[in-house]
C-alpha cells in the first residue's frame, strides 16, 4: 500500500521493482490508491511474467486498518482475489470484486472524492455556526443524529473545532485522490464542480502547511480565507 502512483508503479516496474523477481505461480496484490491508468500498466507488466495480478485498494483509514475494518475493492485476475479473500477478510469487513484491472481504482477515486467534498462542506457548516452565534458542538450533535449522518462527522467535529487535526489520513493524499478523480471525470467528460471546488480548498490547505495533518485540516483554508477578506 503505497502513498501515489509513482511509487506504485516504481516498486512493482521500477529498477529492483517486483516485475524483475516475479514469476508464473506468483501473484501481486496492490492496495495502493492510483488511477486507473497506473494500475494496468501495473498490471501489464506482471502478467507479462506469467503472474497473477489484483488491485485492491481500501477505503479506510487507521483507526479501521488497526480494528481490521477496511473495505476492499478489487478488480483483475478473479483467481487472486479468490486465494487472498481469507486475508481480506482478516484486514477488512468487507470485499468488493468489480471485474477488470481499473474498476477497483476507480471506484476508490469516486469514494474518496465524494468524502472530500463531504469534509470540506462539513467544515464550511463548522465555521459559518460559530460566525452566526452558535455551539458548533451542538451542530455536530444534530448532525449525528440525523438523515446526513457520517461517521466521520462525529469522529473528526470536535477535534476540528479544537484546531486540532490528529492524522488518521493525511490532507495531502485526500487532495492526490481529489486531483486523480477529478482526472477520472474529465476521461468520459463528467462535470465535478462541488469536488473541483473542494479541491481548490485542499490545495490551500496544503500551501498553509498541512500537508501532513489529517484531511479535516481543510477547514484552515476557509480560516485562510475569512482572514483575508478581513
Amino acid at each position: 500500500m503505497l502513498a501515489d502512483p509513482e511509487s506504485a508503479i516504481d516498486v512493482a516496474c521500477g529498477k529492483n521493482g517486483a516485475v524483475s523477481g516475479i514469476s508464473s505461480g506468483k501473484g501481486y496484490v496492490d492496495v495502493s490508491t492510483v488511477d486507473a491508468a497506473s494500475s494496468m500498466l501495473i498490471s501489464k507488466q506482471i502478467k507479462d511474467t506469467g503472474a497473477l495480478f489484483l488491485e485492491a485498494p481500501v477505503s479506510g483509514s487507521k483507526k479501521p486498518a488497526e480494528d481490521g475494518q477496511l473495505i476492499f475493492l478489487t478488480a483483475g485476475d478473479k483467481l487472486l482475489y479468490e486465494k487472498a479473500a481469507p486475508f481480506f477478510d482478516i484486514m477488512g469487513k468487507s470485499r468488493f470484486y468489480l471485474g477488470e484491472v481499473g474498476n477497483g481504482a476507480a471506484m476508490k477515486l469516486v469514494v474518496n472524492m465524494i468524502m472530500g467534498s463531504m469534509m470540506a462542506s462539513f467544515a464550511e457548516g463548522i465555521l459559518l455556526s460559530k460566525k452566526v452565534g452558535l455551539d458548533p458542538n451542538v451542530l455536530v450533535e444534530v448532525v449525528s443524529q440525523g438523515a446526513i449522518n457520517a461517521p466521520m462527522y462525529s469522529l473528526k467535529g470536535p477535534s476540528m473545532i479544537k484546531s486540532v487535526y490528529p492524522t488518521a489520513f493525511p490532507l495531502k493524499h485526500q487532495q492526490k485522490d481529489m486531483r486523480l478523480a477529478l482526472g477520472l471525470a474529465e476521461t468520459v467528460s463528467q462535470s465535478t464542480p462541488v469536488a473541483a471546488a473542494a479541491n481548490e480548498l485542499y490545495k490551500v490547505a496544503k500551501s498553509y502547511g498541512f500537508s501532513d495533518e489529517d484531511f479535516s485540516a481543510v477547514i484552515e483554508a476557509l480560516k485562510a480565507a475569512k482572514s483575508q477578506e478581513a
